[in-house]
């Protein structure tokens, strides 16, 4: 099997997993929570390409979009700048015609309302009437490694996203995890039975670590 047919297949698994189960097992590549979805119950999960932006440059966006490739995450670092959209109705409409499962930016975006109308997942810290412009930022890039939400990523990292929030990880990190984010997820209807029961919960909950 070739090295995207397995990244293909872990992609698949790890879209079934329910994205909180990994905060059970790692620490690491979950994005800060003020980053979050812009519309309700989705759930993205897709290679991510990468675009820093710097200076207001509106011209690098678009340079990422036409880099999107069916099923992709398009991940915006700002630069730190939390005051300009890069993400609109036009972005949008742009990205989903590329086949984008979603967009995650590190700053605000918006028309917001056009963009629940293409629903295409946006994850974002909010929106704003202020956007970047059409303008050639000479530090802007595009499929480099990128920081957004306190995460480093890397073009083709996995890039999960839903309702709770955003985790990006190397295909690396996800293959070590998923068999045990898939098992606790089939055990969890068991648990939530057991309580919904009336089992004590002593002997439901685990006290010790090594439960």
């Amino acid at each position: 099997m070739t090295a995207q047919a397995l990244t293909s297949d872990l992609l698949e698994r790890i879209a079934a997993v329910s994205f909180p189960t990994l905060g059970h097992f790692l620490e690491d590549g979950f994005v800060d929570p003020a980053i979050q979805s812009l519309l309700d119950g989705v759930k993205v999960a897709g290679r991510a390409v990468t675009v820093r932006i710097a200076g207001n440059d509106a011209i690098a966006m678009n340079c990422a979009l036409l880099a999107l490739q069916p099923g992709c995450v398009l991940v915006v670092d700002m630069s730190g700048d939390h005051l300009h959209a890069p993400v609109g109705a036009v972005t949008a409409a742009a990205a989903k015609a590329r086949g984008a499962a979603g967009v995650v930016v590190d700053g605000r975006a918006t028309d917001v309302e056009e963009l629940r109308q293409t629903g295409l997942p946006v994850f974002a810290r909010g929106t704003t009437c202020l956007t970047t412009k059409r303008v050639y930022g000479t530090e802007s890039a595009v499929n480099v490694p990128v920081q957004c939400g306190g995460v480093t990523v890397h073009p083709g990292d996995l890039v999960l996203g839903d309702s709770n929030g955003v985790v990006v990880l190397s295909p690396e990190a996800a293959g070590q995890v998923v068999d045990k984010a898939l098992a606790s997820d089939a055990a969890e209807p068991g648990l939530l039975a057991r309580i919904a029961s009336g089992e004590p919960l002593e002997s439901v909950l685990p006290t010790t670590a090594g439960q």
